[in-house]
C-alpha cells in the first residue's frame, strides 16, 4: 500500500518544543485518518530545527463503503415529525424510505445508505490542514497578512502520497514535493520520491532528519575532541539533546577562556556556558577539576576550520564569565546574614508573609526536629537561618538553579561548619523523584532537618489558606513537597510524628501570615483555621503520597489502607515497617486463612448486627462457651491479643504477625464446628460477641477489613 510522506518546513523551531510538536503531528494526523476509516501502517515522526516531518507506512488508498441505517418515525406520524426526519436522513421525499413491520411497534420509516468510499489523497487534503489550523504549539506567531498561525515563519510544505503530491493549501503556501537542505551549506529546494530519497537527499545535503543520530554524533564528536587534548566531557544529557535540536548538522570544535576564571566555583563556570552558549564542560582528566577549555557545538562546517565560530563564541563566554565572577566578587563582600536581613522584601506568597518570616519558622522547627534526626539543634537552627540567604544574591538572581549551591560556597567562605554550610545546600532536595536525598549515613543530620521543616512549612502554610493540589493542578509543587517528606523519613528511617510536628509548624503561623487585602499582620489562630482539621486533612494527604511511592516499590495499596485505618498512624517509617511485615504474613498459608476467616467473621457480625440493630462488640461470657472449639478460639484470642501488643510496644512487627498466625488453626476449627446462629439467644450473642474478639484481636496489627482478597 502507499506510503505517506509530510514535511512542514519553517524558521527555526525551539528545541524544546521540537519532540512534543513531532508527537503532536503524528498523533493528531494518525487518528484524523483512522476516523476517516482508512486502514494504516507504523508512523514515525522527526524533527530538526527547521521541519516536522511524518512518514506513514502502508496507507490504504481508499476508504471502504459504509452502510447507515436510521430508523425514523412511526408510518402515520405528524408531517412536522416526518419532515425532520426527512432532512436528518437526507432525503426529498418519504417515499425513498422503506417500510419496516415490528410485532410490537407496529410500521415505521427506515432510510438505508451506502455511503461510498473516498480516495485517501482527499482525505489527507482535508485533515492536514485541519490539522496546521489547530496545531497546540505552546506559543505560536503570526506573519505578513495572513490569518494563519504557526511556531515560526511557514515556508513550505511537501506532502506525497504514494509519490504523488497531494495538493492543498495553509497560509497562503501551496504543497509540493519539494523541500531544502541545510540553511547554509545547501540551501537550494530539490524534488523527493519518497521518504528513503526524503532522507538520504537531506543526509547529502547536510541534514540529519534523526534527532537521535544527531545528539550521538554530538556526543562522539566532544569526547573524542576531549580525549584528543587528554580531557574529559562533564556529560549533560538535557544539554546535548538541546544541541541536537538546535543543529541539523553538527560540528562540535574546541574552545578556551582565560584560567583566572577557575577561581569561581565550577558550578557556575558550567551554568554560565550552559545557559548563554549552550556549550559543554571539559575536566583535566575524567573525575578531574574542571578545565579553561569547553566544546561548542556548530550548525555548519567552516571553510577555516572553524577559527572564527571558535572565536566568536570566546568572546561571548569570555563576556559571560566576568558577570559570573563579578557576581561572584561582589556576593563574597556580603555575610550570610546580612543577605538573610534582605529576604524581608521578597514574598514567599500573599498569604504566607515574606520570606523572612519562613525563615524564622523554618529555623524554629528545624530546631524542634533535630533531636529525631540526631543533629545538633542549634546547628539545625543556624543552617536554617542562613538557608535562604542567597536568594538575593546576585548570583542566585542570574542563575536561579544554583539556589542553595551558591549558599554553600559563601558560608565555607566565611568559615561556617561543614555540617551547616551542606545543610544549606542540601535543604532543597529531593527536588523531584530522581534527585538524591539528604543521608544521615553521610553525616548530614542537620540538612535532613532543615529539609524536613522546610516541605512541612510549604504544605502547612499552603493548607492553611486552603491552596491545596487539585486533579488538574499543583502550581506549589505540594506533591512533590510530600515526597520529599516520605523519602528522607524512609531513605534515613526518621522516627518523627508527622501531626505532632505539623501542629508546631501551625503554631508558628500564629503571627505571620498577613491579612490578604489590607496587608495587617493578624493572628491566625484560632480564627484562620483549625490546627487539628488542617493536621488530619494533611496525614491523609501523606497517606495517599505514600500509597503512590509504595506502589511503585511493588507495595500493596491496599495495605496501606489497613495500616492507617488503624487511626495514629502518622509514624511513616513505622507506617512502612507494619506494611511490609503484613505484605510478608499474608502471602504465607497462615496468613491468607486467617485473612479468609476474619472477614468471614467480619461478614458474619455486619449481617447480624443490621439484621438486629446492635453492636456485638464487646466481651463475651466465659461461662456460656461449652464446645472445646469456642473454648480453644477464646484462649486463643486472649493470648494473641497480649502477644500482639507485647510485640507492637517494641515494634516487631514480625514477632506480632506471628503472633496472629496463632489464630489461624482456632479460627479454621470454630467455623468446622460451632454453629454462630445457635437456636439459644444467650449462646447466639455470646458467640457472636466471639466473633467481635477476633476482629478485635486482629485490628492491633490493621483493619483486615481494608484488604483486598
Amino acid at each position: 500500500m502507499p506510503e505517506l510522506l509530510l514535511e512542514l518546513f519553517s524558521e527555526e523551531i525551539p528545541a524544546r518544543m521540537q519532540a512534543r510538536g513531532a508527537a503532536d503531528l503524528k498523533r493528531l494526523v494518525v487518528d484524523g485518518l483512522k476516523s476517516a476509516e482508512l486502514e494504516l501502517g507504523g508512523a514515525s515522526a522527526y524533527a530538526t530545527a527547521r521541519r516536522l516531518t511524518l512518514v506513514i507506512e502502508d496507507v490504504a488508498a481508499r476508504s471502504p463503503e459504509v452502510a447507515s441505517e436510521r430508523k425514523g418515525p412511526r408510518v402515520g406520524a405528524p408531517e412536522k415529525a416526518l419532515a425532520g426526519f426527512m432532512k436528518a436522513a437526507g432525503i426529498a421525499s418519504i417515499d425513498e424510505a422503506e417500510i419496516v413491520t415490528d410485532p410490537k411497534k407496529g410500521d415505521f420509516y427506515v432510510v438505508r445508505q451506502l455511503k461510498p468510499g473516498r480516495d485517501a489523497s482527499d482525505i489527507i487534503a482535508e485533515i492536514v490542514p485541519a490539522v496546521m489550523a489547530k496545531f497546540p504549539w505552546p506559543k505560536s506567531m503570526r506573519w505578513g497578512t495572513s490569518p494563519f498561525i504557526w511556531v515560526r515563519p511557514l515556508h513550505g510544505i511537501l506532502c506525497l502520497f504514494g509519490g504523488e503530491t497531494v495538493p492543498f493549501e495553509v497560509g497562503g503556501i501551496t504543497s509540493g514535493n519539494e523541500t531544502r537542505g541545510h540553511r547554509f551549506m545547501a540551501p537550494e529546494p530539490f524534488g523527493v520520491l519518497g521518504f528513503a530519497d526524503y532522507r538520504d537527499k537531506l543526509k547529502a545535503r547536510k541534514v540529519l532528519l534523526d534527532s537521535t543520530e544527531r545528539a550521538a554524533l554530538i556526543e562522539t564528536q566532544a569526547k573524542k575532541i576531549a580525549a584528543k587534548n587528554k580531557l574529559s566531557l562533564v556529560e549533560d544529557a538535557a544539554l546535548l539533546n538541546e544541541n541536537a535540536g538546535l543543529a541539523e548538522w553538527p560540528v562540535v570544535m574546541l574552545g578556551a577562556f582565560d584560567k583566572a576564571f577557575l577561581e569561581v566555583p565550577g558550578e557556575v563556570l558550567t551554568t554560565a556556558m550552559k545557559s548563554h552558549q549552550k556549550c559543554f564542560s571539559l575536566r583535566k582528566s575524567k573525575g578531574g577539576a574542571l578545565c579553561n577549555h569547553f566544546a561548542l557545538v556548530s550548525n555548519l562546517e567552516a571553510s577555516d576550520g572553524g577559527k572564527q565560530i571558535i572565536a566568536g563564541n570566546e568572546k561571548v563566554i569570555a563576556a559571560r564569565l566576568s558577570d559570573a565572577k563579578f557576581f561572584w566578587d561582589q556576593d563574597l563582600k556580603r555575610p550570610l546574614d546580612e543577605m538573610a536581613a534582605d529576604l524581608e522584601n521578597i514574598t514567599f506568597h500573599e498569604k504566607l508573609g515574606s520570606q523572612k518570616e519562613r525563615v524564622e519558622r523554618i529555623a524554629e522547627l528545624a530546631y524542634q526536629i533535630a533531636g529525631s534526626v540526631d543533629a545538633d539543634p542549634d546547628d539545625a537552627r543556624r543552617a536554617a537561618q542562613l538557608a535562604k540567604a542567597d536568594l538575593v544574591s546576585g548570583m542566585v538572581g542570574e542563575f536561579p538553579e544554583l539556589q542553595g549551591l551558591m549558599g554553600r560556597y559563601y558560608a565555607e567562605k566565611a568559615g561556617a561548619k561543614p555540617e551547616i554550610a551542606r545543610a544549606i545546600e542540601l535543604h532543597y532536595k529531593p527536588k523531584g523523584p530522581s534527585d538524591v536525598v539528604p543521608l544521615e549515613s553521610e553525616g548530614n543530620a542537620v540538612a535532613i532537618a532543615v529539609a524536613l521543616a522546610d516541605k512541612l512549612d510549604t504544605l502547612v502554610g499552603f493548607w492553611a489558606i486552603d491552596e491545596k493540589p487539585t486533579g488538574s493542578g499543583d502550581p506549589y509543587q505540594l506533591r512533590r513537597a510530600a515526597l520529599g517528606v516520605i523519602r528522607i523519613v524512609l531513605e534515613n528511617d526518621v522516627r518523627v510524628s508527622l501531626a505532632s510536628v505539623m501542629k508546631i509548624s501551625a503554631k508558628l503561623f500564629g503571627h505571620t501570615i498577613p491579612k490578604e487585602a489590607t496587608g495587617v499582620k493578624i493572628a491566625l489562630l484560632p480564627d484562620r483555621f483549625d490546627i487539628e482539621n488542617v493536621t488530619v486533612d494533611l496525614i491523609t494527604f501523606f497517606a495517599d503520597r505514600l500509597k503512590v511511592y509504595l506502589r511503585d516499590k511493588g507495595a500493596r495499596h491496599d495495605l496501606i489502607d489497613a495500616v492507617f485505618a488503624l487511626g495514629g498512624q502518622d509514624d511513616l517509617a513505622l507506617v512502612v515497617k507494619r506494611v511490609e511485615a503484613l505484605g510478608a504474613f499474608l502471602e504465607t498459608d497462615d496468613g491468607a486463612n486467617l485473612l479468609a476467616g476474619v472477614k468471614r467473621a467480619s461478614n458474619i457480625l455486619t449481617i447480624e448486627e443490621k439484621k438486629d440493630k446492635m453492636s456485638y462488640a464487646g466481651d463475651y461470657d466465659l461461662k456460656l462457651l461449652s464446645d472445646s472449639e469456642e473454648l480453644a478460639l477464646a484462649a486463643a484470642i486472649e493470648s494473641v491479643k497480649q502477644d500482639t501488643v507485647a510485640a507492637i510496644n517494641v515494634e516487631n512487627f514480625t514477632g506480632a504477625m506471628n503472633a496472629l498466625a496463632e489464630l489461624r488453626a482456632p479460627v479454621d476449627a470454630f467455623f468446622e464446628h460451632v454453629t454462630v446462629n445457635a437456636d439459644d439467644a444467650a449462646t447466639r450473642e455470646n458467640r457472636l460477641k466471639l466473633l467481635s474478639q477476633i476482629r478485635a484481636a486482629t485490628a492491633a496489627v490493621a483493619d483486615f477489613s481494608k484488604i483486598s482478597g
